[in-house]
């Protein structure tokens, strides 16, 4: 890419470095939107797989407390369902992983199983595998095609 060759102080700015400016600009913007890896597919379960720039793809990263000092049985269940402030074009990937933020051994047996993920929301369960006090928080990402 060629270089712009920066202006002495107080030098007035003519045609000819503006239009240096903007190849430059354009060489720039060329490089970047043609490189292969500014692509994200995301494969839907109803549209297949969505080739887009990773610039529109739409990323959501949020935690849901499910449980704060609770006072849990073995096997017990919890529900959780995180809202996505605009929604997705299709239902997009999801993952969510359980977060200890406590200090208990029942806090560290706990397993997340996502029950419906939707273009406006993910819902799912955290099972405790053992009793005890516990306080978890689910971390979620999900990764789609904006609408």
């Amino acid at each position: 890419m060629a270089k712009v060759p920066l202006p002495d102080r107080g030098q007035p700015l003519d045609v000819n470095y503006i239009y240096q400016l903007s190849n430059a600009l354009n060489d720039l913007s060329d490089d970047v939107s043609s490189a292969t890896y500014n692509y994200t597919s995301v494969r839907t379960s109803s549209a297949g797989i969505q080739n887009i720039k990773t610039s529109e793809s739409r990323i959501v990263a949020s935690y849901e407390l499910v449980a704060n000092q609770a006072t849990v049985t073995q096997e017990s269940t919890k529900e959780f369902s995180v809202e996505f402030d605009s929604s997705f074009k299709y239902p997009p990937i999801v993952t969510a992983t359980p977060v200890n933020t406590g200090t208990s051994e029942a806090g560290d047996d706990v397993s997340v199983v996502l029950t419906n993920i939707a273009r406006e929301k993910v819902t799912g369960v955290v099972k405790f595998n053992q009793g005890g006090t516990v306080s978890v928080v689910v971390n979620v990402i999900a990764i789609g095609i904006p609408k």
